[in-house]
Parts: structure tokens; C-alpha cells; sequence
């Protein structure tokens, strides 16, 4: 038979501690840079203010370090499976925490005042759908052209069909090379014709999540979060 080992909790803790909190992950979020991991809304405030790693002093990024921070599900998932009931307890804080705000979803008719809430297991682990955007955060946006362009492909004028529902809503984790993909389909553009997304005069890389973008270019704006296409030139092809 299989021999069971045994293995202390603390010996685990350096994988699975965040080094700005000292307690154990939540929503565990890795700096692609130099890959190390805390939690989500401790290295967003601290690159507020700093745009160095918090272990090793790398400079993240110098003008947008929130590019560069990718949430990691698997060790979450990892974390919430190691430490009994983490998960559960973080549930019944966020609870808390939106009934102090107002924000508490009304319980269902028939449910006695003195019954314990029991939390939604939303974890990857628990729900067999957790790896679908459906279950994901959402976000509103409009998708419009940038400006009129004239487009040259093969000697002829390429005549582009106009996107039929410009408003969309789709899944925070949502990359911008999604959307490209989608532009492609929709609009029907030829291969050689490379597409740019835009948010605010700025072009955005294919990697950038849609998360990312509200939050260094359209925090506290009004929704939906507007990003512009355009067409850029490739060789053999021209845009005027």
C-alpha cells in the first residue's frame, strides 16, 4: 500500500503567504516580471505608490504596473484546498463588508431572519463551471471606429461592414486580443489587415485584460468603457 505523508501546514506557508498581509492568499494575483504572488488587493494598493516589486525591488512597469499583474486561479484554487474553510470565511466577509455598504442581496421570500446564510461556493474547486467566463465579473463596453479610413488591400478599396451591435458585455479576464478576434470575424477583415484597439489615445497590447484597462484608464468614469479600432498599415497594404 500507498504510504500517506503527512506534511505541517507551516512548512507550506511560504508558498501560500502573502508577504505584504502575512495571511494566507486571496484572489492571488502574480507580477509576470519576476513571478511573484500576493494578494490581489495588496499589490494593487502598494503599486499605487511604488512601482517596485515588494520581495525582489524589480521596477514592475514605470508608468502602468497593472499590466503586468495576472491573476493566478490555480494557486488560489491550491490555497482555498489547503486551508480548511478560508474560502468560506472570505465569503461571509465580503457579506459582511457589502451589508455595511448597503449593498446586501435580499434574502429569498420564506427564509427566517434567524437562519445562518450559508456562502456561495464560487471557487474553481467547488463549482464545476468555475473555469467559464459566464461565472466571471462582467464589464459594459462600446466598441467604436476610430475614424473613417480608406483601406487599399490587393489594388482594390476594401469595404468594411460597420459592427452591428457596437455595445457589448463580456468577462473581466477578456484580453484585447479577444476582441480583435472578434473585430476579425464580425467584420470580416482580410488576415493582412492588422487591427489596433484604443483607450484613451493609448494602444493597447493583446495581452491587456479588459479588468485592466477600467482600471488604469477608466476608474471612476462613467460606464460603458469605450475602446476604439483602427487599421494600421502592413506591407502591400495601405490606409488613408
Amino acid at each position: 500500500m500507498d504510504e500517506t505523508i503527512k506534511i505541517c501546514i507551516q512548512d507550506i506557508n511560504p508558498h501560500v503567504v502573502c508577504s505584504l498581509c502575512r495571511g494566507y492568499f486571496i484572489d492571488a494575483t502574480t507580477i509576470t516580471e519576476c513571478l511573484h504572488t500576493f494578494c490581489k488587493s495588496c499589490i494593487v494598493k502598494y503599486l499605487m505608490s511604488c512601482k517596485h516589486c515588494p520581495q525582489c525591488k524589480l521596477k514592475v512597469h514605470e508608468t502602468h504596473p497593472l499590466f503586468l499583474l495576472r491573476p493566478d486561479r490555480t494557486l488560489q484554487d491550491i490555497v482555498y484546498k489547503l486551508i480548511p474553510n478560508l474560502f468560506e470565511n472570505e465569503e461571509l466577509r465580503r457579506e459582511e463588508f457589502n451589508k455595511s455598504r448597503g449593498m446586501a442581496v435580499d434574502k429569498k421570500p420564506g427564509t427566517r431572519a434567524e437562519e445562518p446564510v450559508t456562502p456561495k461556493l464560487s471557487s474553481v474547486i467547488n463549482n464545476p463551471d468555475g473555469h467559464l467566463y459566464k461565472n466571471d465579473e462582467q464589464i459594459c463596453l462600446c466598441l467604436e471606429r476610430y475614424r473613417s479610413q480608406r483601406i487599399m488591400h490587393r489594388g482594390k478599396v476594401l469595404a468594411l461592414r460597420p459592427l452591428d451591435r457596437k455595445f457589448l458585455r463580456c468577462s473581466i479576464r477578456v484580453l484585447v486580443s479577444h476582441l480583435k478576434a472578434m473585430l476579425y470575424k464580425k467584420l470580416l477583415i482580410p488576415p493582412e489587415v492588422q487591427v489596433e484597439v484604443i483607450c484613451d489615445r493609448e494602444v493597447l497590447s493583446d495581452e491587456v485584460s479588459m479588468k485592466q484597462i477600467f482600471l488604469m484608464n477608466w476608474f471612476g468614469k462613467e460606464t460603458p468603457m469605450v475602446l476604439f479600432y483602427r487599421f494600421r498599415e502592413t506591407p502591400g497594404n495601405s490606409v488613408t
